[in-house]
């Protein structure tokens, strides 16, 4: 009787419909599960919701998964050559529902994680500019992911063989030869939709960009269009309109003064001021100790943090009650290695040689310290700013590889604890003698970082805290515990050094600040971790100092650091012109978003590849080119800050040729 009811199911009138059912309606679910794209929400610009859109996206759905499924049936009969019907229908359930359902599921998984806007680039920025690093370091998953697939694949042999043991011999069908015209025609119909419906727009096109099989193909026919090489072609949801022109596309280069606006966005570029790059500035007279301590991956919101009725980071509160704090204070990307960058040399972008705190204060007569829990190579930091070729003591993940928390030895990936740290500060800084010297000592402590947790933590607030396998958006409230758990025990290594330096008896005469590099996204809104989403989960942090910050307010900068730790030195600075905070996903001169902390509207972004205008605080995305009022000054506001801040300091806005792009 199983055997009938099994063998009924693989007929072609009955499993053919049933798989294809279900990819379309798993695939349905998911989209409007992760990006609203029926009922709308923060993230998408819109919603699909008028009978119009409805009709729009259904022919362009429906076109899609007809032209895939219709492919996949004759690759299943050529799989099944003589196997019969029934066994064509079993290699189209795993060919075209198998896999569609994996790769919808990896994708979700993936955008619970990131995004929309993660790509290779952003990756690989992430891995501190090494892909062997990004991949190295995600290596937990992606064998996870290889497991998957072997068992998929092994699950669909045994399938096969089971199948053919309950039917027997089947006579072969004719599906390989016929149907070749239907199959074009469908085709013909998808290619001319992928150039029609964009050009439509409206919720119904943006919402089909939601859609794998219709995205992909989209990605390849605008690949095919790109008569210019510009990156951009006359279909996907991302549309050249000069084809055959390759100075003007999305994220174009935008002449200032030339009456024609390259990329698209607010007008013909004027420029507005910048941020210039402070000098290098020498100390002179008495000069204070400098101690920074970074804390990897620390939210603003960790100013005041209580669970359970208890202070988070009770020895942050000590250190900003003696002196002052500000919050939020925004990293320019949201990730590791540009955002130190910026805090040391105090500009958007760094290159080697750059002036920084290091090279000054090393000019200036003060020995310098680096005890870091992370690989002060990785992406480059050290060589930007100087660390390595100043520093009298160079202590950091790399060199204590052998006491990394974790077993995997990737560059990006190793930690050291933060006790470690400070047992080596100790015995190469623990003599009061020594500090008869200006010392600038740098501390990086790491627990805060995905996976928030390792061997040695205590558990304050997570009970037990979340192994790394076990991080997800359904354990989201025992995550956020594991997270601050983590940031508790950084700050108890921060109450550790300041009782040593008090112990030594230099604290009267140390300038304490304390930071983090950025945020961290704790699922809020569906995403985890930082520099994949513009908003103040993932860019914002904070400064606290045990010194008065007289003059200086919230928003600021990690590029306002440098300028503001100077002038608690005691250096002479010049006044500045005090600018919003911008914000960037990907390389500056061609990023994915741009952004900025608007002081009327609170932390804007703008989507470059498809014109999405995001207000945070509200909650909600408009086309850009729908924007009036208010808000539309603010985002050509934003797009004219851009414009000289990916300047020839930033990479060559206006100097070299911005590298090709595809969206």
């Amino acid at each position: 009787m199983a055997g009938r009811i099994i063998t009924g199911l693989f007929r072609p009138a009955i499993g053919v419909p049933l798989v294809a059912t279900i990819v379309a309606a798993a695939e349905l679910l998911v989209a409007n599960r992760k990006f609203g794209v029926f009922t709308g929400g923060f993230g998408q610009s819109s919603a699909v919701d008028t009978p119009g859109e409805i009709a729009l996206f259904a022919l362009g759905f429906v076109l899609a998964q007809l032209a895939i499924a219709l492919l996949a049936w004759k690759i299943a009969a050529r799989l099944a050559r003589a196997s019969g019907a029934q066994a064509t229908v079993l290699h189209f359930a795993f060919l075209y529902g198998g896999i569609s359902l994996l790769v919808l599921s990896l994708q979700y998984q993936l955008h619970s994680y990131f995004s929309d806007a993660v790509s290779f680039a952003l990756l690989k920025q992430l891995g501190g500019g090494s892909a062997t690093d990004a991949l190295l370091f995600a290596k937990n998953e992606i064998m996870l992911g290889l497991a998957a697939l072997a068992a998929f694949l092994l699950a669909w042999w045994v399938a096969a063989r089971l199948l053919h043991r309950l039917t027997g011999p089947q006579p072969a069908i004719d599906a390989i030869r016929s149907g070749w015209h239907m199959i074009a025609a469908i085709w013909l119909l998808l290619v001319g939709g992928l150039f029609v419906i964009p050009r439509i727009g409206g919720d119904g096109a943006r919402g089909l960009e939601r859609i794998m099989a219709w995205q992909a193909l989209g990605d390849l026919l605008s690949l095919a269009s790109d008569f210019d090489g510009d990156g951009y072609g006359l279909a996907g949801r991302v549309i050249d309109p000069y084809p055959f022109d390759e100075a003007r596309h999305p994220l174009a280069l935008d002449v200032p003064g030339n009456g024609i606006d390259e990329d698209g966005y607010g007008g013909d570029l004027a420029l507005v001021p910048v941020p210039g790059t402070l000098p290098e500035t020498p100390l002179s007279g008495k000069k204070p100790h400098l101690v920074i301590v970074v804390l990897e991956s620390t939210r603003a919101d960790v100013l005041g943090k209580q669970i359970d009725g208890q202070v988070v980071a009770p020895n942050l509160a000590r250190v900003a009650a003696q002196g002052g704090a500000i919050a939020p204070a925004y990293s320019h990307v949201g990730f590791t290695t540009a955002s130190l960058k910026s805090l040391f040399a105090g500009s958007l972008v760094v290159p080697p040689g750059s002036p920084s705190l290091f090279r000054e204060l090393d000019r200036s007569g003060y020995e310098i310290g680096v005890f870091s829990g992370q690989p002060e190579d990785f992406g480059g930091i050290s060589e930007a700013v100087g660390m390595r070729e100043v520093a009298d003591h160079f202590v950091d993940a790399e060199l204590l590889k052998e006491q990394r928390a974790f077993s995997f030895a990737a560059q990006g990936s190793l930690l050291i604890d933060e006790n470690i740290v400070l047992d080596r500060f100790d015995a190469l800084l623990g003599d009061p003698a020594i500090w008869t010297t200006p010392q600038f000592v740098y501390f990086n402590f790491q627990t805060p970082h995905f996976p928030y947790h390792h061997d040695g933590v205590p558990e304050r607030f997570a009970r037990p805290p979340l192994e790394r396998g076990q991080i997800g958006a359904e354990n989201r409230d025992a995550l956020q515990r594991t997270y601050w758990n983590a940031v508790a025990y950084s700050d108890a290594a921060l109450g550790r050094l300041i009782d040593r330096l008090q112990t030594m008896g230099v604290w009267d005469e140390t300038v304490l600040v304390v930071t983090g590099d950025h945020g961290e996204a704790l699922f809020e809104g569906g995403f985890l971790g930082h520099g994949h989403i513009i908003n103040d989960r993932q860019n914002a942090t904070f400064f606290a100092s045990n010194r008065p910050l007289a003059g200086v307010s919230a928003p600021i900068s990690l590029s306002d650091y440098r300028r503001i730790i100077l002038r608690m030195l005691g250096a002479e600075v010049p006044e500045a012109p005090i600018f919003e905070p911008f914000l960037h996903i990907g390389p500056l001169e061609s990023p994915t978003a741009i952004g900025m902390a608007d002081r009327q509207l609170g932390v804007i972004s703008l989507r470059l590849d498809s014109g999405a205008a995001c207000v945070t605080a509200q909650g909600r995305c408009r086309n850009y080119a729908s924007l009036d009022g208010a808000e539309r000054e603010a985002f050509d506001r934003l797009v004219a800050r851009w414009g000289p801040s990916a300047g020839p300091r930033g990479g060559g806005k206006y100097g070299p040729k911005r590298p090709r792009r595809s969206a």
